[in-house]
C-alpha cells in the first residue's frame, strides 16, 4: 500500500506535463478574437462555401427584390499593422445567381442582363484600403462586370479571427456593403421600372493559406 501512495504523492507534486516540457504536444488553439490587432498577417484564400454577395433592387416600386451570388473565389494579402498595404482580389461566377425562380435565373443569364455566355464572371480588384475605425475600412477598387470596369467602394467590417471550430483552420471573417448602378455596366433592361441602384451585402470567411 505504501508504494502506490508514494507514487500518488509524487504525481501531485510534479503536476501534469506542460506543453513546453513535451515538444510533441500540439499548439494551444487560438480562440476567436474581435481585436483586429491580434490578426495574423499573411496570405488568405476565400472559403467558397462562406463567401457570397446578397443583392437587392427595387421591383417596380412595389417591393425590394433579393438575390444572391455564391461560390465566390478570392485571395487576400493581409497586414493588420499596415492595412493600407493589404491586397484583395475576388471572382464572382455570374452563372450561379440564386433568385428562387428558375425562369428568372435563366433571364438574368441572358444578353440583356449578365450575358454569362460572353462574361461568365465578374472580378473585383482592390486598389486602396483606408481604415475608418479600429474594426472598419473602406476598400476601393475596380469592378469588372460585363467587360466594363468601374470604381467600387466597399465599407467593410472586421468580425473576428481565430481557429475555426469546424475545420480547425485559422480564419478571418468580414462583412461589407456597397452600392452600384447597373446602368454603369450596360445593364439597362427594364429601366426605369426596375431600380438602377443595386445594394450589395458582401460576406466572406478567409482561410490562412497553407
Amino acid at each position: 500500500m505504501r508504494a502506490p501512495f508514494l507514487i500518488l504523492i509524487g504525481l501531485l507534486c510534479v503536476g501534469p506535463a506542460r506543453a513546453a516540457d513535451n515538444p510533441a504536444a500540439p499548439p494551444a488553439p487560438v480562440a476567436p478574437s474581435a481585436d483586429p490587432t491580434q490578426v495574423r498577417p499573411g496570405s488568405y484564400v476565400l472559403d467558397p462555401d462562406h463567401g457570397k454577395i446578397t443583392w437587392s433592387v427595387s421591383h417596380l416600386g412595389y417591393s425590394t427584390y433579393y438575390g444572391q451570388f455564391a461560390g465566390l473565389s478570392g485571395t487576400l494579402q493581409l497586414d493588420p499593422k499596415a492595412p493600407e498595404k493589404s491586397r484583395l482580389e475576388v471572382t464572382v461566377p455570374l452563372g450561379g445567381v440564386i433568385t428562387g425562380s428558375t425562369r428568372l435565373n435563366e433571364h438574368l443569364a441572358a444578353p440583356d442582363f449578365f450575358d454569362t455566355a460572353k462574361f461568365p464572371t465578374a472580378t473585383f480588384t482592390a486598389t486602396k484600403v483606408e481604415p475608418t475605425s479600429p474594426t472598419t475600412a473602406r476598400i476601393t477598387g475596380d469592378l469588372n462586370l460585363r467587360g466594363t470596369v468601374r470604381p467600387l467602394a466597399i465599407d467593410a467590417t472586421f468580425n473576428q479571427a481565430g481557429i475555426h471550430p469546424v475545420d480547425q483552420r485559422y480564419t478571418v471573417g468580414f462583412d461589407g456593403r456597397a452600392v452600384i448602378k447597373r446602368s454603369d455596366f450596360g445593364i439597362n433592361a427594364y429601366l426605369p421600372q426596375l431600380g438602377d441602384e443595386v445594394s450589395l451585402r458582401v460576406e466572406g470567411e478567409f482561410k490562412a493559406a497553407p
